[in-house]
Formats: structure tokens, C-alpha cells, sequence
């Protein structure tokens, strides 16, 4: 009898498992300890972007046996380079792409060489597509700046490499590509590389590696040299990807910054602060300071997966415990103790809009700026930036794709440092609040001197004692609805009626209020955002003073009533939506508005020609069409009371 048995399915799976397993061991292992480089590649249209990725996919051997098999068959079908492999459809994954023969998205790839790994995203060269190459060069170290040697410098050559100078790429590469088409010509290549240099001088570009190529044939690719050039006797590109200093490397000289991403709390015993170092380098027994509290403590230790470490640096993730109970949570830095970095709540920006509906200046967004949260107020923009001549445009807003500089205020100071000396802590990412959508990309210049110069001044009286005084809880009523709909007289009737029960009260009434305090501002979407945060701001000074505020405005937008209820206390933000609609709110029209709106004498009227977001969730809906105000008002009084 054979000792020897046939394996079973499950077994032979598991052999086949372990095999691979052995494979991406042996894979990780000769290479994990290799450095990283992300780099994009950008230009203008046919440049062959997509083309040099393909080959540099190709030549480090990247490539599947079954998908050159398929690159070979979708080259004679739909490639662009006769019987020859069109290293661009490794790339040009879009079906849009192929068929317009054009890069849409942002791709990205993987290669790895003996020295360096690799991730190169293949950007747009479209204008219409800059948010998506903002995207690709936000963590890039490297930009390779194609150019067609037939062609030149052209406008979009100038403006991907101002934008990428923008965002902070220090190292870039121009490529003068498809040099086989203008016979491997010395003169042309000279000849482009000083007009390159012309304008990067002008745009305050200092530095850059020039390298002729041909991405189709390999020329200058590869370690090799090309014997096409003997002229030339620079690095080939991949020499120069494999020994250009990453930012991490850099970021090690500089001073130490960790953005605390978690509170590491497993057990009484053990709390440590975890993050991904931006900068400098850390040892145990270092001094740090916790920014913006301001806190100091020493390192106890330096704590990762694989154990404790002597020494961590930027570019690596780690979780470090201090010798001192000190206040730390998400969103704090810890820092060098003797050069912390700036906290502030107002700076000036350089902001990328990214969202098909324009910026709404006064309006608040999310802003996300390392392990940071915190609300946004963007001011018009001083000017926009034509990313074609570099001029600076008037704007009083920002469109798809546009760039601009604008002043903006934060709901509680951030740690920063401009974006020029750390992406990190000076990149930032807006939000819009209802529809989560990334909507722009900024970069902070400086803080505004204003921010540093005034300061809360703290009194003896505090908020609680003044509503102690009045022997009420402070309360904003805030009633939202249509021109016509009745809110000033239920308001005013609501006032009466607390002012019979001894409540100390104050009614701010839209038109009232644009009489004085709103009188420079007009109707259109970003006054009214203007509007409605004046009002927010003296409501909550109100409040302060321990008054129950009754505001009568159309407010109709859902994100300024939001914004002003993040400014109150919880629970202090009471919503009334007095429901009318439209055809009644008309007939009523004893001010004669709506009349003049529909005839088009008054533009921007709520319900004819700009819109009005009924509330969702409001705390209180009264209805008068079947309610007369008196009615409207009781109902309110018995659902705001008791007010103690």
C-alpha cells in the first residue's frame, strides 16, 4: 500500500495559498525597504504623457505576460502607432480617453526599480481639467513636465508648470519629448530648454533637470544613454527619479511636528498619541510642546507595531507617550518645545475651486487641514489668477477650476505653517456641510496680522450670571419664511406676549436691521449670506447678555440658518418656519414687492428668481393659512415654555 495520499482540494488550495504567500514575502521583502518617490507627469495635450508611463511600466518589467498580450491587441486595434505597441493604453484606462485620445482622469501607477519604488499619476492636460491635476501633484515630490520638441513651450506647458510650482513641488523635470521626430536635433533641445528657463525665471521656478527624450522609442528612458545623443550628457530619467532627494528626507532637517490623529487609549495603564510625523526627528527624553494649549512635557517613549523605538522621523507613523498628564487630543500638534508652529483664526490663502457650484463667499464650510475640522468663512477673493498669463483678475467669486487669493476666518484657531515650508500643516481641503463634497483646495500664505493683534478680552460678569440676573435661560427664536408669510407679526405678537410673563426679550427684524447695521449690503446670494451672519453674530452677543432674541428674516438658505446655530449653545437654537406658500405669500404682497419682482424691476427676490430652501428639521412649523398670528403665537409660546 502507498503511503502517500492525494491532497484534497483544501489542501492543494492552501499549498497554492502558501506559495503565494512565499512569493509576496520574498516580494516585500526585497522591496519594502526601499524608498518611495510620487511623482506626476504633466504637459500639454499629446505630449505623450501617458506614453512615458507606459514605458517606464514596460522597461521596469511592471507588466503582466497576460496584459502585454492584451496591450499587443488593443494597440493594433486602437492604438495610434501602426503595428507598433502603444504603451499609452497601458494608462488611458477611460473608454472617453481612448476614444478622444486624451488623459480625463487622474491615473495612477506603480513601478519599482532596484533602487526606489515608485507611484507616477498620469495627470489632464485639458484646462477644463485642473482640479484633476491639482489633485494628482498634491503629494507628489517630483513633476516631469513633458514638451513636444515639434512644438515648444505652449500655454498649457507654462500653466501645469506654474500650478505645480504652486502646490509646492520643489523638484522638476523637463522632458523634451519625442525627440525621434525632430532627428535627435541638439539645437532644438537647447532652444526649448531656454525658453523654459525664460519663463520659469519669471514665475519664480529656480530650478529644474532637462532631459531629451522619446517615450515611444526609450531614448534617455533607461540607465542606458542613448546613442542617439551623444550630446547630451545628463542622467536618464530614471537616474534622476532614483536620486532626487524625497521630501521626506528633506522634512527631517526641519523642526519636529506630529499631527495627533488618535488618542491611543487600550487601558488605564497606557496613553499614547498617535500620528504620522510631518517633520524633524524625535528621540525619548526630547522636550515637546502640545500647540495650540501650549502645554510642555518630555517623550517617555516612542511606541510602534513591531516595539519601541530609540529615534522616529518624518515620514514615519507613530504613537508617542509623555512623561506628563498633559491636554491632548485629535487635531493638537506636538511639536518641537523650543519652535512650535503659529495657531491662528484668520489667514490669507490661495484657494482652487473645485465644485461645479461657484464659492459662496460668508458661507461656512468644512475645513479640513491635517487632522483638523474646523468651520471656514472664505471672503470674496482679493483677485483671481489667470492661469494662462499669470494676471490678476477681479472676482467676487470662484468657478470650477479657477484660482484665487481670499482672506478667510476659522470658528477657533488652527495650527498652521505656510503651505511653502509644510504641506502638511498648510495644505487644507474645503467641505461642503450638506453635500460632503470636496469643493476646493487651498493653500495658506500667511496668517493676518489683525489675528494676532486682537484678543478676547475676558470680563467679571459672566454669561450665566447675566441670565441669572434675568431669571430666564437665553434663547435665539429664529423665524424663517417667505416675504409676505407673516414673520415680523407672529415675531412681534411672540414678544408680546413674553413680555407679559416678565421675559427680557429683543425682536431684530430684517427690515429694521438693514436700516443701520446691514444698510451697505444688498440682495444678492453673497449679501444675504453677509446678512444673516451680522444677524448670527449680534444674536449670539444677545444671548450673551442673557435676552431671549426673537430675528424675523427670510433667511433662505439652509446654510446660513446652520451657521448660526453652531454659533449658540446647545439647544439655544430655536428654528420657526412660519409655512406659507407662495401664491398666498403673494396675494398678501402689501409692500407691493413681489408685483415689481415679476416685472422684473427687482432682481434676486426670494421665490420668483432666487430660491428659498424650506427648513427640514425646524423646531417649530407653524402654518398660516390655517393659523391667524395670534394662534401662530400661542402655538409657540406652549412649545417654547417652559423657558427656565
Amino acid at each position: 500500500m502507498n503511503d502517500q495520499t492525494t491532497p484534497t482540494a483544501a489542501e492543494s488550495s492552501f499549498q497554492v495559498d502558501s506559495l503565494i504567500a512565499e512569493d509576496i514575502d520574498a516580494y516585500l521583502d526585497q522591496h519594502q525597504h526601499k524608498s518611495l518617490l510620487r511623482f506626476i507627469t504633466c504637459g500639454s495635450v499629446d505630449d505623450g504623457k501617458s506614453t512615458l508611463i507606459g514605458r517606464l511600466l514596460y522597461d521596469s518589467k511592471m507588466i503582466f505576460e497576460d496584459q502585454l498580450a492584451a496591450l499587443e491587441t488593443d494597440s493594433k486595434k486602437v492604438g495610434t502607432q501602426g503595428e507598433e505597441i502603444d504603451f499609452a493604453l497601458l494608462v488611458d484606462g477611460l473608454a472617453a480617453e481612448r476614444e478622444q485620445g486624451i488623459t480625463i482622469d487622474v491615473a495612477y501607477r506603480f513601478f519599482t526599480t532596484e533602487k526606489r519604488k515608485f507611484i507616477v499619476a498620469d495627470t489632464p492636460g485639458h484646462e477644463q481639467y485642473t482640479r484633476n491635476m491639482v489633485t494628482g501633484a498634491s503629494t507628489a515630490d517630483l513633476a516631469v513636465i513633458l514638451v513636444d520638441a515639434r512644438k515648444g513651450v505652449l500655454v498649457q506647458t507654462r500653466r501645469h508648470s506654474y500650478l505645480t510650482h504652486l502646490l509646492g513641488i520643489k523638484h522638476l523635470v523637463l522632458a523634451v519629448n519625442k525627440m525621434d521626430l525632430v532627428d535627435y536635433d541638439e539645437g532644438t533641445f537647447d532652444q526649448i530648454v531656454a525658453d523654459y528657463a525664460a519663463f520659469a525665471k519669471e514665475v519664480g521656478i529656480e530650478d529644474f533637470t532637462a532631459i531629451p527624450i522619446s517615450g515611444f522609442k526609450g531614448d534617455n528612458i533607461t540607465a542606458a544613454p542613448s546613442g542617439n545623443t551623444p550630446w547630451y550628457q545628463g542622467p536618464s530619467l530614471i537616474d534622476h527619479l532614483e536620486t532626487v532627494e524625497l521630501a521626506n528626507e528633506a522634512a527631517q532637517e526641519r523642526s519636529f511636528r506630529m499631527p495627533v490623529q488618535w488618542v491611543n487609549r487600550p487601558n488605564l495603564d497606557f496613553r499614547g498619541f498617535a500620528g504620522l510625523i510631518s517633520s524633524g526627528t524625535i528621540h525619548p527624553g526630547d522636550s515637546v510642546r502640545i500647540v495650540p494649549a501650549g502645554k510642555t512635557s518630555t517623550v517617555k517613549s516612542i511606541e510602534t507595531f513591531d516595539g519601541q523605538l530609540d529615534e522616529a522621523v518624518a515620514g514615519q507613523s507613530v504613537t508617542i507617550t509623555l512623561n506628563d498628564e498633559v491636554d491632548c487630543s485629535r487635531g493638537d500638534v506636538i511639536a518641537a518645545a523650543d519652535d512650535p508652529p503659529e495657531a491662528s483664526d484668520q489667514f490669507s490663502a490661495t484657494i482652487v475651486w473645485m465644485d461645479e457650484t461657484a464659492m459662496k463667499p460668508g458661507r461656512g464650510y468644512w475645513m479640513k487641514i491635517g487632522s483638523q475640522m474646523v468651520t471656514a468663512t472664505v471672503q470674496p477673493p482679493k483677485h483671481e489668477v489667470d492661469v494662462n498669463t499669470f494676471d490678476h483678475l477681479a472676482a467676487k467669486t470662484l468657478e470650477l477650476n479657477s484660482i484665487g487669493v481670499c482672506e478667510f476666518a476659522t470658528d477657533k484657531p488652527i495650527v498652521f505653517e505656510p503651505y511653502d515650508s509644510s504641506r502638511q500643516l498648510g495644505g487644507f481641503i474645503l467641505i461642503d456641510k450638506f453635500t460632503n463634497a470636496t469643493v476646493g483646495a487651498g493653500m495658506i500664505d500667511f496668517s493676518l496680522r489683525r489675528a494676532q493683534n486682537v484678543h478676547w478680552q475676558p470680563t467679571s460678569t459672566s454669561r450665566e450670571e447675566h441670565a441669572l440676573m434675568k431669571n430666564q435661560t437665553p434663547r435665539v427664536l429664529w423665524f424663517t419664511g417667505l416675504s409676505g408669510s407673516g414673520k415680523s407679526t407672529i415675531a412681534n405678537e411672540v414678544e408680546k406676549q413674553l413680555a407679559l410673563m416678565n421675559r427680557h426679550t429683543f425682536l431684530l427684524d430684517g427690515d429694521n436691521v438693514r436700516h443701520g447695521l446691514n444698510k451697505d449690503l444688498g440682495f444678492t446670494e453673497t449679501d444675504r449670506i453677509e446678512n444673516i451672519r451680522r444677524i448670527g453674530e449680534v444674536a449670539k452677543l444677545m444671548t450673551d447678555a442673557g435676552l431671549i432674541v426673537l430675528t424675523a428674516f427670510i433667511s433662505p438658505f439652509r446654510a446660513e440658518r446652520r451657521m448660526v446655530r453652531e454659533m449658540m449653545g446647545e439647544g439655544e437654537f430655536i428654528e420657526i418656519f412660519v409655512d406659507t406658500p407662495l401664491e398666498i405669500a403673494e396675494k398678501r404682497d402689501v409692500k407691493g414687492l413681489y408685483k415689481k419682482a415679476r416685472s422684473g424691476e427687482l432682481k434676486n427676490f426670494t421665490g420668483i428668481d432666487s430660491p428659498y430652501e424650506a427648513p427640514e428639521n425646524a423646531e417649530i412649523h407653524v402654518n398660516t393659512v390655517d393659523m391667524t398670528p395670534v394662534e401662530a403665537a400661542e402655538y409657540i409660546i406652549k412649545q417654547i415654555m417652559p423657558l427656565k
